[in-house]
């Protein structure tokens, strides 16, 4: 059973699943489209993805990557099934909570995450889970969108948190670097995307 606040996590995404790629639909196409490709489509061997969502990666992942991706929104699900239909791969989708990984220890050749660090409760708990999951070698790859070390980024970020976290469940203003480091994960390299330090690629190792 769910905590609370990963219950009303689940619900608020079922509630968008909807109309969820609606509202990103420009940012989508000008700028996370790409991102994506270019992260995973060279991805191969077994991989975790963690919040799968409305299966925006799922049409960039090569043939040769045996892909599996959760989601906490059985709503969000049903849409990146839909997805999945039309592509024609054979790639494992299940619900599941980040936070309480169910597989064994050293599966995944790679775990990848976009944009999905801001919206879990407890993202530390969440990140040793991946942590335990990855193989010794494996990668750790997260696109995500951080709290900005530009003071007046930093501050509208912060002013309109409350709105973001409150409406559609994710937070602008999280610190997603110093989780990432706390939850153990050696972090090899922090690439600036766009929109100065905002959106960034962690790429990461469960070991040093």
């Amino acid at each position: 059973m769910y905590d609370k606040a990963t219950l009303k996590t689940q619900k608020r995404y079922n509630r968008f699943a909807r109309f969820y790629d609606s509202m990103e639909v420009l940012v989508e196409k000008r700028l996370f489209k790409r991102l994506r490709e270019e992260t995973i489509n060279k991805l191969t061997g077994n991989i975790l993805e963690i919040g799968v969502g409305t299966g925006k990666n799922l049409p960039h992942y090569n043939t040769k990557a045996n892909v599996t991706g959760i989601d906490l929104s059985p709503k969000m699900l049903e849409k990146a099934k839909e997805k999945l239909k039309k592509l024609n791969k054979k790639f494992n989708l299940l619900q599941m909570d980040a936070q309480n990984l169910k597989f064994k220890d050293n599966s995944f050749d790679y775990v990848v995450g976009s944009f999905v660090l801001c919206s879990i409760p407890d993202p530390i708990k969440a990140l040793k889970e991946i942590k335990r999951v990855s193989k010794p070698k494996g990668k750790i790859i997260f696109i995500e969108h951080v709290l900005s070390k530009h003071k007046l980024i930093a501050l509208w970020e912060q002013i309109h948190n409350p709105i973001t976290s409150r409406l559609f469940g994710f937070n602008v203003n999280r610190d997603t670097k110093k989780n990432i480091l706390s939850s153990g994960i050696n972090i090899e390299s922090d690439e600036y995307l766009a929109f100065f330090d905002v959106f960034r690629k962690f790429t990461c190792s469960k070991n040093k």
